[in-house]
């Protein structure tokens, strides 16, 4: 075993993993036997925060509806709402009038913004998006979908080229991820705000990937808006935000129509009706609200907070190179990376494996191993597709060394990881690699799945 897969529990200023749900769960093996599982695919859901967990049951027992209830229950519960939209703007470092929208996503959030836009305006956007921010403003009108950069210095220049060529200069808005969920790398986005505002511009960033790992500061970063999602961040109950400028959303016809986005309703002589709606978050928050989303949100942004991002990144920059050391001797593992191998980056790493399908690959991970990671185009098909060299295919039949099968492997880790897990994964990686699968596998749906014939 490379000394790289165990480095991390060797550094004195890396700290423990925080307490988080699933931690003992233990999952069979089809080879026999039982394993803790290893959850590295924390790019699509993390685990929720013990923390969070506990705050949430203390809560549970005083659940009540919120803003028009007169019972103690409603007035405590929209207290504890309405709280949560202040920690949630403290934990974005806000600006003096900015909104905090509780949605149930990321994909909510951007798509709630893209109905707000004012007419005419133009959308910005890299194909290195994840889909759920390069798809919602094909509705709202003209995209403008860039190529992807090789580096920070090419995204600034093409996002600066593509704003002052634009015809007419009117409304225009950039929308750009903090951090990759493909490869898991920090994109400039200070210097993309400044370029947007240089030319007349807004942007909204996607910070599904980097909100969990990374502080986001509205204020420092100078965006206009931050969208992120609960799950990703360590908190359950579908759950999300949309934070930023107060203009565009309170002149929009809200998301959706109905109570708690209506301030009066009145019949109009002719049969009609007149509606006033709310001019605050609530305009978009029409119906019943997630308060206990939005109460799990809160408490994972304190519990990260107090636990400080830059321990916690510390921490997570270990877990990547006992990685990319641990594999660096194993020439048929290749990494995917936009901007270099030696990027910045979150806890996020795709890869491939030469003469292994994919999902094969990603199957025996988790029969043999009990590790859970991704295998496929993680809802950023234009992306992966670049990186893997062509238009994709068919994922390919379970066990067929197809170099045309265009899909990858990604793993991925948080606050939460064990280290011991990383080095289950590393060691589990070289030994497929050396030995092949210790069972058979066939395809069924779409996905690689055990044989029930048993051992290879």
């Amino acid at each position: 075993m490379p000394a790289a897969a165990t480095a991390v529990a060797a550094e004195p200023s890396v700290r423990a993993p925080l307490p988080v749900l699933g931690r003992d769960v233990a999952v069979p093996l089809v080879t026999g036997g039982e394993v803790t599982y290893a959850a590295l695919d924390q790019a699509a859901s993390a685990p929720a925060l013990q923390r969070v967990w506990d705050d949430v049951a203390a809560y549970a027992p005083y659940y009540g509806s919120v803003h028009r209830g007169a019972g103690y229950l409603s007035q405590l519960s929209t207290d504890l709402f309405e709280n949560a939209r202040r920690t949630v703007a403290d934990f974005l470092d806000c600006r003096d009038g900015d909104e905090v929208v509780f949605t149930r996503s990321t994909t909510d959030s951007l798509n709630l913004l893209a109905a707000a836009l004012p007419d005419g305006c133009e959308v910005f956007v890299f194909e290195t998006e994840h889909h759920a921010a390069l798809l919602p403003w094909r509705r709202a009108g003209q995209v403008t979908f860039l190529d992807a950069p090789d580096s920070p210095a090419q995204a600034v220049a093409a996002l600066e080229r593509a704003l002052a060529d634009r015809d007419p200069y009117g409304s225009a808005l950039v929308c750009v991820t903090g951090a990759s969920n493909v490869t898991g790398e920090l994109w400039p986005v200070r210097e993309l705000a400044a370029a947007a505002h240089a030319h007349g511009a807004r942007i909204v960033l996607d910070a599904a990937q980097l909100a969990p790992h990374r502080a986001v500061s509205v204020r420092e970063l100078d965006v206009d808006w931050v969208a992120f999602s609960g799950h990703k961040l360590y908190a359950p109950f579908g759950s999300g935000v949309l934070a930023g400028r107060a203009d565009w959303l309170r002149e929009a016809e809200p998301y959706l129509a109905g109570g708690g986005a209506s301030r009066t309703v009145v019949r109009r002589a002719d049969g009609g009706v007149d509606v006033r709606w709310h001019e605050t978050a609530a305009r978009h928050e029409a119906g019943s609200p997630n308060v206990i989303g939005a109460y799990a949100v809160a408490s994972a942004c304190k519990a990260l907070t107090e636990a400080g991002f830059e321990a916690l990144a510390t921490r997570e920059d270990a877990l990547v190179r006992a990685v990319r050391e641990g594999l660096a001797d194993v020439p048929e593992v290749r990494f995917l990376s936009l901007f270099g191998d030696d990027a910045p980056r979150v806890g996020v790493l795709s890869f491939v494996v030469d003469g292994w399908n994919s999902s094969h690959f990603a199957a025996a991970l988790s029969a043999e191993y009990g590790i859970g990671v991704r295998d496929g185009l993680f809802c950023a098909h234009p992306l992966v597709r670049r990186l893997l060299g062509g238009d994709t295919g068919g994922a390919g039949e379970c066990g067929a060394p197809e170099a045309g099968a265009l899909n990858a492997i990604r793993v991925s880790f948080g606050a939460g990881t064990p280290e011991e897990h990383v080095a289950r994964f590393v060691r589990a990686v070289r030994e497929l690699v050396r030995d092949g699968a210790r069972w058979t596998y066939r395809t069924v749906d779409g996905r690689c799945v055990p044989d029930a014939s048993g051992r290879a």
